[in-house]
């Protein structure tokens, strides 16, 4: 493995010269600012920023190794060559030159200012074109499977400031939900767990009190869905819910279901399953010693924060086009979707009959956060995914900003606005047949699309003509 220019080797071996990429960098008057980059640069390219640089040039004489020249630059910026390819040079076009070269080849953004200004002392007509690789992304349900990196910063094996580190049996039982959620594949019937006393009763405490604060503080949409969990008995206060229940519930209401996760996903993963409306949770309870407080989402969180929202059909969509808008994305823009989704799914507030509601699950499976969303402390602002993207938020603190909604279709539309703005080389199409997502690639399938929704149109307007005979 080599290390960042000018550290370890040099101090290692002080008679070493500077990396070959260095000595280019200063003979062709390029500085970090000039060649785009506000990073420092590593030989090894572990900087983010890969991308593939497709380039045509002309050689003289290619009988005089012109052309093993040109591939030692390309050497030189550890290029990893993918197709090469040469033809005769056309004389009309390039007279004097016996050859034409095409390379496509990867290697760091960083360096492919360098490496053209190099490759023009030894070969003419130089001309380049970028490709920025696009992050891999699922295709198909069966994809989700690899989703599954977790942030184990909160864990409470590691985290010594979480409640249950010093509990040995909680840390056992956190193991067991673990491998549940490890060992589950797509299309694997939800585990259905047997729920300790003690676990039963952190949930108990905590749907009692949340409770009696739901009329006054949630949003109507969240109120009519949980009064239905409860009608239907799947949200009972003496029994924590199961899995494959409430995911039979969604499934009927908005076609979302549930996953198990042993934790707190990286964005990138969690984002993906909201694409297809799989939505990963967690099974495991919070320690009974905070039982108002958990610094990771837990049974609790999701169930009585996430579940009841996701039962709205206006809701859920918002939910997967955040998730569908990920999809491909760069990790700048990971970054902003997850902080759009931190301040609307997690922490959100709308304007419902002239009054503020809370409708974000963070707010309503907190007893504390959700009280002082209601004070004169936090800030509110009206939701602008442009500047909401963009605000720093508190993961371990109530937060100092609320982004509030006019309602959920304005939301949906400012997003989808949002998202078209993203760059992105392809567009994508989530196939609710087949629970499959299909990239827009050539003009076959953008008019197969046309034909889907052509179709939905016909039938929407032979209904709304029988309504309105009807009438």
């Amino acid at each position: 493995m080599k290390a960042e220019v000018g550290s370890s080797p040099c101090a290692e071996f002080p008679g070493k010269k500077k990396s070959l990429i260095e000595d280019s960098r200063e003979e062709n008057g390029l500085s970090e600012e000039s060649s785009g980059q506000k990073t420092s640069i590593k030989d090894d390219g572990s900087n983010e920023g890969i991308c593939t640089l497709n380039l045509i040039f002309s050689i003289k004489n290619p009988g005089t190794s012109g052309l093993a020249t040109c591939l030692e630059v390309l050497k030189k910026f550890e290029a990893h060559i993918s197709h090469i390819e040469t033809r005769p040079a056309a004389k009309w076009k390039n007279k004097g030159h016996d050859l034409e070269c095409f390379v496509k080849c990867d290697l760091h953004s960083s360096y492919a200012t360098m490496l053209v200004a190099d490759l023009d002392k030894v070969a003419d007509d130089v001309r380049t074109a970028t490709e920025e690789k696009v992050p891999s992304f699922p295709r198909k349900l069966q994809d989700l499977d690899k989703c599954h990196q977790l942030i184990i910063k909160y864990d409470p094996h590691l985290d010594q400031d979480h409640p249950g580190f010093g509990d040995q049996e909680y840390k056992k039982r956190r193991t067991f939900f673990a491998e549940l959620a490890f060992n589950y594949k797509n299309g694997d019937i939800l585990p259905r767990v047997e729920y300790t006393v003690e676990e039963t009763a952190t949930w108990k405490q905590v749907y009692k009190t949340l409770r009696n604060l739901y009329p006054d503080y949630a949003c109507k949409q969240y109120i009519n869905s949980l009064q239905l969990l409860e009608k239907y008995g799947i949200f009972r206060e003496d029994s924590v819910p199961q899995l494959q229940d409430v995911s039979n519930f969604l499934k009927e209401r908005t076609g979302f279901t549930l996953r198990p996760t042993a934790g707190l996903l990286i964005a990138r993963d969690f984002l993906a399953c909201l694409a297809f409306r799989v939505f990963p949770t967690t099974q495991y309870l919070r320690h009974p010693s905070a039982f108002m407080h958990s610094p990771e989402p837990d049974c609790c969180h999701e169930m009585l924060g996430h579940i009841p929202m996701l039962s709205d059909k206006e809701f859920a969509q918002f939910s997967q086009d955040i998730g569908l808008a990920s999809l491909g994305a760069s990790d700048a823009d990971i970054k902003k979707l997850s902080t759009l989704y931190w301040f609307t799914v997690e922490f959100g507030l709308c304007w419902q009959n002239g009054s503020i509601k809370a409708y974000g699950a963070g707010l309503l499976s907190s007893y504390g956060e959700l009280l002082y969303a209601f004070t004169n402390k936090p800030e509110y602002r009206p939701f602008d995914p442009e500047m909401t993207a963009d605000q720093p938020y508190q993961d371990t603190t109530f937060q100092s900003v609320y982004f509030v909604c006019e309602n959920f279709e304005d939301s949906k539309e400012k997003l989808k606005e949002y998202a078209m703005k993203m760059k992105r080389p392809f567009s994508i199409r989530y196939d609710s047949f087949t629970g499959s997502i299909e990239v827009l690639d050539s003009l076959q399938k953008v008019k197969d699309s046309f034909s889907n929704i052509k179709a939905e149109l016909r039938n929407l307007s032979f209904a709304l003509g029988k309504i309105c005979q009807n009438e």
